[in-house]
């Protein structure tokens, strides 16, 4: 691929940087989902120019017209970035030229058979050789395996013409989205960076210091790849041990939950996890396998982190015996039981449904016959993969007659916004995987946790 004619921005890394600092640069977001749009939002707050590149045209038209797809995000925050001139969105990757910085924040699932899915990362990097200039820093974002921006990204870009390192700059700094949870926006939530080069990471330390507050700088992009997967492989595992901790105290006859606040009072060497039915969301199911993968391809064992895998893939079943045992002991068998489950969200005050365990719940539940209706009222209408496993595709409301109409009522999700009072007065029976009702209920005839 030929190189670009005249710069439309800075050559040098010294006036680049000096863009950075100043907030004087143009920066693009490629990917506008749970990642791209609170960082450019973030970016915007700092005083950057910011454009933003996706490639659902569905969700750039709604944010065009000033809809938010994020619901837990700021309300009014996209349709105030409209309305101020540092914000555009664009309709296609050739304006990439403009930007001094472009992050890529695409998703990496894993394939249909466990493995690493770069497929879009790829076509980010692919979209943004063809518009590559002298002068820009390119930035990875999306959680990876380690050597993933080395191996995959930078030969892509190389393949423009242009020099890494002298030309244009690569990095990698990982997200650290924590959706839901007040107070842990884009610019609070410390960022590490991580470049093929020196320069490459004095560049990004540039750039995200001008947004973020407080920014790390490690010696490579592999360590701050690797950094990445350690830290949620990190929750996994503990998430799955404090799963197995419930089964064997549930058959031991002892509360999971009291043992649980017991132990936190340790003020050092513990740190509180709590049990669930399973893992949801971006991150948490798919990281540790980024890790077992890149592991396998060195030659090296991940036994650990593979066991933790399967025990929090186990937990929905674990939930649906639960489930028909407690109808049992009310002399109701599961096949056409009225179940109504709270909460399709994978995590609470969040409107994603991604890997979430109530899915896979209801899937168990209906193999059984069951009919099962949901209600969430971050998710008004059920997502595609539900297909035809509800009776109603609609969340229900939450009324003394709505809940004591069901044979069982399922807590998956503990939204703030559920009236654990009217659950608690009107439901026949409960099965609880959050202890969302514990403080209510516990001791109550028809209360179980699952």
């Amino acid at each position: 691929m030929a190189r670009r004619g005249p710069s439309h921005g800075p050559v040098d890394a010294r006036e680049l940087e000096r863009r950075f600092e100043e907030r004087s640069a143009t920066v693009a977001v490629v990917g506008l989902g749970c990642v791209g749009l609170p960082l450019s939002l973030a970016l915007h707050r700092a005083g950057f120019r910011v454009l933003g590149l996706d490639s659902d045209r569905d969700k750039v038209a709604r944010m065009a017209r000033g809809e938010n797809p994020l619901r837990y995000v700021d309300g009014g925050a996209v349709e105030a970035m409209l309305a101020h001139e540092r914000f555009e969105l664009l309709r296609d990757a050739e304006r990439l030229v403009e930007a001094d910085a472009i992050l890529l924040c695409v998703p990496t699932p894993l394939d249909g058979a466990g493995q690493p899915d770069l497929s879009q990362v790829e076509a980010a990097a692919r979209a943004v050789a063809r518009h590559l200039r002298r002068g820009q820093l390119v930035v990875l974002e999306s959680t990876t395996w380690p050597g993933t921006t080395r191996e995959v990204v930078a030969p892509i870009l190389a393949a423009s013409g242009l020099a890494l390192g002298r030309e244009v700059w690569l990095a990698y700094s990982p997200e650290r989205e924590d959706p839901g949870r007040p107070g842990r926006t884009a610019a609070r939530v410390p960022k590490l960076v991580g470049g093929l080069d020196e320069e490459s990471a004095r560049l990004a330390l540039a750039l995200y210091s001008a947004a973020v507050d407080e920014v790390h700088a490690v010696s490579s992009a592999e360590v701050a790849e690797a950094a990445k997967l350690f830290e949620n492989t990190f929750r996994a595992v503990n998430i799955a041990l404090v799963n197995e901790l419930k089964l064997v105290l549930e058959r031991l006859g002892i509360d999971v939950w009291e043992v649980i606040e017991a132990a936190a009072t340790k003020p050092f060497g513990f740190m509180k996890f709590t049990p669930g039915p399973g893992m949801g969301g971006h991150c948490i199911p798919v990281d540790p396998f980024y890790l077992a993968w890149v592991a396998r391809r060195a030659g090296a064992a991940t036994r650990f982190v593979e066991l933790a895998g399967e025990l929090n893939r186990a937990m929905p079943a674990h939930v649906v015996e639960r489930t028909v045992a407690a109808l049992a002991s009310a002399a109701r068998p599961v096949e056409g039981a009225r179940v109504l489950v709270l909460g399709l969200a994978y995590k609470p005050d969040v409107d994603a449904t991604h890997e979430s365990p109530a899915i896979r719940i209801l899937e168990l539940l209906a193999a059984r016959g069951a009919l099962l209706c949901y209600s969430d009222p971050w998710i008004p209408a059920a997502p595609a993969e539900c297909g035809d496993l509800l009776e109603e595709r609609t969340s229900i409301e939450l009324t003394p007659e709505s809940l004591s109409s069901f044979d069982v009522v399922l807590v998956v999700t503990d939204h703030s916004a559920f009236d654990w009072d009217l659950v608690a007065a009107h439901a026949r029976l409960v099965i609880d995987t959050r202890n969302a009702l514990g403080a209510r209920m516990k001791g109550r005839a028809g209360y179980f946790r699952a």
